[in-house]
C-alpha cells in the first residue's frame, strides 16, 4: 500500500504542474490577482492582452509577487483569498511584511470600536428613541387607581 501511495506521489510530482498564485501590477496601478499552472506563459497572456479583462484594459502589466503550490487547486484557493483583501493588505504581502498582515485582516467590530469608531455617527434625539409615545407625567401616582374603592 505504501509502495502505490510513493508510486502516486511521483507521479504527481513528476507530471502534474505545480500552481502558481500571482499578482499583477497593471499601467493604472491597480492588482491582479490570479492563479495559473504555467506562470511564465500567462504572463505572456497577459502582456499580449489575452488575459483577464482588467489587465486587457490596464497594459503594461507587471509581475509583483507570486507563490509556488504543489498543486493548481492550492494555488487557486489562496488567489480567491488574497483577492478579497484591500489594496494596503496586498502590499504588504508584496513587501514581505507578513507580521502586519494580521493587524490589517481586523475590521472594525474587531478592534472593540463598533460603528462609533466612524468619523460620521449617527445621534438620534431620545424623544425618537422612546418606545412609549405618551409617558405617565407624573411617576409617583398609582399606575391602577381603584375608584370604587
Amino acid at each position: 500500500m505504501e509502495q502505490s501511495l510513493l508510486g502516486l506521489h511521483d507521479f504527481i510530482q513528476r507530471f502534474m504542474p505545480k500552481g502558481y498564485m500571482y499578482i499583477l501590477r497593471c499601467a493604472d496601478g491597480s492588482y491582479y490577482v490570479g492563479s495559473t499552472r504555467f506562470l511564465e506563459l500567462r504572463l505572456m497572456q497577459h502582456q499580449k492582452g489575452e488575459g483577464a479583462n482588467h489587465t486587457k484594459k490596464h497594459l503594461p502589466v507587471e509581475l509583483f509577487y507570486f507563490e509556488e503550490y504543489p498543486r493548481i487547486d492550492m494555488a487557486f484557493y489562496r488567489e480567491k483569498q488574497v483577492q478579497g483583501w484591500n489594496r494596503r493588505k496586498k502590499e504588504a504581502l508584496i513587501a514581505g511584511e507578513v507580521e502586519l498582515l494580521p493587524e490589517l485582516s481586523l475590521a472594525y467590530r474587531d478592534l472593540g470600536r463598533g460603528f462609533e469608531s466612524l468619523s460620521h455617527p449617527t445621534q438620534f434625539p431620545k424623544a425618537d428613541l422612546d418606545p412609549d409615545p405618551d409617558p405617565d407625567p407624573d411617576p409617583e401616582a398609582d399606575p391602577d387607581p381603584d375608584p370604587g374603592g
